[in-house]
């Protein structure tokens, strides 16, 4: 099987090319998990430690309850 110069240089160029992609595609989504993560930890932050019973009524007055 004889494989000519220009073909080879086609092939390599074509693998290279494709692992370059591969290596973009990763760091768009290391970028998008990171940018996640920081909402996620934004939102978690942003909620209070302990919540108050409610001061008067018939619900929440008794117990708190995170579902």
């Amino acid at each position: 099987m004889d494989i000519s110069p220009t073909a080879m240089v086609s092939a390599v160029v074509a693998n290279k090319q494709a692992q370059l992609e591969q290596q973009v595609q990763v760091s768009v989504l290391k970028t998008a998990l990171d940018a996640q993560a920081t909402g996620a930890l934004a939102l978690l932050q942003a909620m209070p430690a302990v919540m108050p019973l409610a001061p008067s009524g018939n619900l929440g007055t008794q117990v708190n309850l995170y579902v």
